[in-house]
Formats: C-alpha cells, sequence, structure tokens
C-alpha cells in the first residue's frame, strides 16, 4: 500500500513555528487601533474594539502576581489548558460612563467583584480580592482614557474582567494555573433600536441551565448554550428567547443575557426568583430602585407563564441595555402584546429606565451610593 505525501508535503510547507518568528506587534497595533479623535461616538455599535492596554495577572503556586498592562490583545495559552476542553471560565460585564463634567463613573462594581468570587468558587477557581478586582479595572481605564465616549453620546466603556483556567492539563481536573484578564471596549446601545420593545420567544424545549447547575455563575457555557435557541427564535421572528425552569418548565428564567421584570395590576412588580439564574446586579437594583424612591410593591418569586395575561409591561435587565421594554411574549404559538400593543414602552419601565441612566451618569442625586468615581 502507498500513500500520496504531496499533500502533507505543502500542508508542511505552510506551517510557521512561533519560535521561529518576529512577531511584529507594533504594526498589528497600529492596524487595529482607532483614532479617539475622529470616533463619531453617537455611531458607535456594540462590538469589540481594540484599545492600547489591558490588564493581565497570572496565579501559580497558591498566588498572584503583582498584574500589569500590556498592548498585545492576543493571548498565548497551552492547548490543553482547562478553559479550552473543560469550560473552567468566567467572566464579568461592566460599564464606565462620563457626568456632564467629564468625571469618569463605575456602578456598583464591588458587587460585581463579588460575583465574580462566587463564579470563581463554583468554578474551582482562586478569588481575587475584591478591592484588588476594582483596582484592575480602574487602572485599565485610566490607561485607556481617551477612549471613554463623552456624555450624551448614549455610548459607554464596556468592561470584560475574565478568568481562565490555563496551564498544561488533560484529564477533568482544576488548573494549575490561572489568568485573569481585564479589557475595555467603547460600545453603542446593545440593541440597535435602542430603548425600544423587542419580542421574545418563551422557549418550551430547551434549556438555559439546570436545576443546581451553574445557572447563578456567570461562566461561558452558560452563554454558549443558548446560541442556537436565539438562533432558531431569530429565524422566527423574535428578539430573544426567555427561558423557563428546567423541571417543570412552567416558571420564567431569564432570557440568554439578561433578567426579566414584569408590571402587574396594583403597583406590582414581579421578578422570577431561581436558584438557576444569574445574580443580575442591575435588576437587584432596579428593584430597590422600584420599592424606596417610587413605592412599587416588588416581588421576587417564581412568576408563571399562566401570568402572562395578567402583565400590564415587562422588560429585560442588564449591564449592556440597562432596561429593554419587552413589547410581545411568543408561547405555545400564541403572541401576547402588553403596552401600546407591544409596540411602545409602558410608563413604570420608563420611568424605571430613565430613573437608573440618569443616576448612572451623576445627572441625578446618588442617594444609594453606588457610584465609584475613577480617578
Amino acid at each position: 500500500m502507498s500513500f500520496d505525501i504531496t499533500g502533507w508535503e505543502s500542508a508542511l510547507q505552510r506551517v510557521v513555528w512561533l519560535d521561529d518568528v518576529e512577531f511584529d506587534f507594533t504594526k498589528r497595533k497600529e492596524r487595529n487601533r482607532m483614532d479617539p479623535k475622529t470616533i463619531e461616538w453617537g455611531k458607535l455599535d456594540f462590538s469589540y474594539k481594540y484599545v492600547p492596554y489591558r490588564f493581565h495577572r497570572h496565579w501559580k503556586d497558591g498566588s498572584w502576581d503583582p498584574g500589569q498592562l500590556v498592548t498585545d490583545n492576543k493571548l498565548l495559552i497551552d492547548e490543553g489548558a482547562v478553559c479550552l476542553h473543560y469550560g473552567q471560565e468566567i467572566f464579568e460585564g461592566m460599564k464606565a460612563q462620563r457626568s456632564q463634567d467629564g468625571r469618569i463613573w463605575l456602578f456598583r462594581p464591588y458587587e460585581n467583584a463579588k460575583r465574580f468570587n462566587a463564579s470563581a468558587r463554583r468554578l474551582l477557581m482562586p478569588e481575587i480580592p475584591e478591592k484588588e478586582f476594582v483596582g484592575a479595572i480602574r487602572q485599565t481605564l485610566l490607561a485607556n482614557e481617551e477612549y471613554i465616549p463623552p456624555y450624551g453620546t448614549g455610548a459607554a466603556m464596556y468592561i470584560r474582567p475574565f478568568m481562565l483556567g490555563v496551564g498544561e492539563n488533560l484529564g477533568v481536573r482544576p488548573a494549575k494555573e490561572y489568568l485573569f484578564v481585564v479589557f475595555v471596549t467603547p460600545v453603542g446601545p446593545y440593541f440597535k433600536q435602542g430603548f425600544k420593545p423587542i419580542s421574545l420567544k418563551v422557549e418550551t424545549y430547551y434549556d438555559r441551565a439546570a436545576a443546581h447547575g451553574i445557572g447563578q455563575a456567570k461562566a461561558g457555557g452558560n452563554y454558549s448554550a443558548s446560541l442556537l435557541p436565539l438562533k432558531n427564535a431569530r429565524d422566527e421572528g423574535f428578539d430573544e428567547v426567555v427561558y423557563l425552569d428546567s423541571i417543570q418548565h412552567k416558571y420564567f428564567e431569564e432570557t440568554g443575557a439578561s433578567n426579566v421584570f414584569f408590571i402587574l395590576p396594583d403597583n406590582v412588580i414581579a421578578t422570577p426568583k431561581s436558584d438557576s439564574i444569574l445574580n443580575s446586579i442591575v435588576r437587584r437594583s432596579l428593584m430597590e430602585v422600584a420599592r424606596q424612591d417610587f413605592g412599587y410593591r416588588v416581588e421576587e418569586r417564581p412568576v408563571s407563564v399562566d401570568e402572562i395575561g395578567t402583565f400590564l409591561e415587562a422588560g429585560a435587565c442588564g449591564t449592556a441595555a440597562v432596561i429593554t421594554p419587552i413589547g410581545c411574549l411568543g408561547y405555545l404559538n400564541k403572541r401576547y402584546t402588553f403596552y401600546g400593543d407591544g409596540k411602545e414602552a409602558g410608563p413604570v419601565t420608563t420611568r424605571l429606565y430613565r430613573h437608573l441612566t440618569a443616576l448612572q451618569v451623576g445627572d441625578i442625586e446618588d442617594t444609594h451610593s453606588w457610584l465609584e468615581e475613577v480617578h
């Protein structure tokens, strides 16, 4: 028996060994870099854009190194890294915004630090002291300060801290080394249409997360599992998917990327309670504003699909979009519309959105002490 190795020889000729190459990082960085003086801030979309600096920190032999700012946005990790094969990876999502006087603000960053460490504990990863977590974010923001969008443009600096299990590994076990990274990128609205109602398909077949699983952790696997149901929903004309509990398929959980809430008669706001949904900082903040500042009755409880007919308004909430009105829920081949026949944001949703977004940029007094200045 003989083999034609011509194809293999051709392929081998195209292999470039890293040790034999001197990378020209400068050219790559200059090619990708935006000029902050020419950015049209009001036209930014919600996508990754290269900025000069990101923060890297390594954990090995039981401790973290001091960490440093780096300019290369590519990661070189071992092919056996646990994050690549077994999903030992967590992340957070945050935003920095400018107030009218040009100052830079973070919204409840220590809550993100707490949630990040809760995710780390669930996936057997090392924790990062909260002050050091927030300090890494401050350092990264200040190094890229000229890329933080101006006040009033509708844009913000999105912040993505994440941790990967890295190092050589083959079996299913926690990594022996970890990489913590913070990168930032200027973004526009999460939904192109801005603060306008979207339509959600109530998913009755696929589950976002299993009961007693990792639904409360901000781990990549929770999001990759939502890609197929989201594609299917968009093929059917919906904007997003909202999931039901994995046991009875009866109680609302969350969308693929945000928590949800519902406005009921008699000034009641209901938000799902479940051990398998992410503990949203924005949702908790909204419920506190609704209760303390506006006097609504807030109910955190299992919310059944049987209640759809009683909803006056509905909304999705999270870091990226803050609040997005839900105009329509599609459930079992029937579409249920809410305020203004699903074409307008309702008054309660609008009131909450305006209040929280104004608070985040310093337009109203921060009576809750939620803002942290970056300087």
